[in-house]
């Protein structure tokens, strides 16, 4: 099974996926290359130029790719292929080609209210105010039409977000 985690900044999508890894040494999780420096911070991904980007993009590298903020975002092919489930932090703009690619892929809305988005954001220490309040604006976006997803929301601690995500993976009962 392949689950897309997607959700607004300041959600606590990494922390979630964090906590589900350890509690599950089943998942893999994808580790996204992106067109910025990997010592940017956040998650852990592989930075690379965009001439590099490209360049895997034309070679097939890539099951699936994205714009978004003005970087390129790829899910690496090899990191699909293999036993147990798979689990990516994606985008929700990218979600209509995503399913298209992965079939049968589950999708997971990590969110929490206005005000503790913008805590988390403001304690990250790295955007300012009129940056916390466009990522809010962002935050309201719809899912695609079309789209079946289960919501977790990530209002209280870290174990109990944790505890949400992980129920939301698993198999669904018919």
């Amino acid at each position: 099974m392949i689950f897309a985690i997607v959700g607004p900044s300041g959600a606590g999508k990494d922390t979630l996926i964090q906590g589900a890894l350890a509690a599950r040494p089943d998942l893999r999780l994808v580790r996204r290359v992106i067109t910025r420096p990997t010592e940017a911070g956040g998650e852990d991904f592989e930075g690379v130029t965009r001439e590099d980007f490209a360049n895997r993009s034309i070679r097939g590298d890539f099951a699936l790719t994205w714009q978004a903020h003005g970087l390129s975002y790829g899910i690496p092919t090899a990191q699909i292929t293999g036993p147990g489930d798979v689990i990516f932090n994606g985008s929700r703009a990218a979600l209509p080609l995503a399913a298209r690619v992965f079939p049968g892929l589950r999708v997971i809305l990590v969110t929490a209210p206005d005000i503790v988005l913008a805590a988390r954001l403001a304690a990250r220490g790295r955007e300012t105010a009129e940056d916390i309040r466009a990522r809010l604006t962002r935050a309201e976006f719809e899912m695609p039409h079309g789209i079946a997803f289960q919501t977790v929301v990530n209002d209280s601690t870290p174990e109990i977000g944790t505890a949400r995500l992980l129920a939301a993976l698993q198999p669904v009962r018919a």
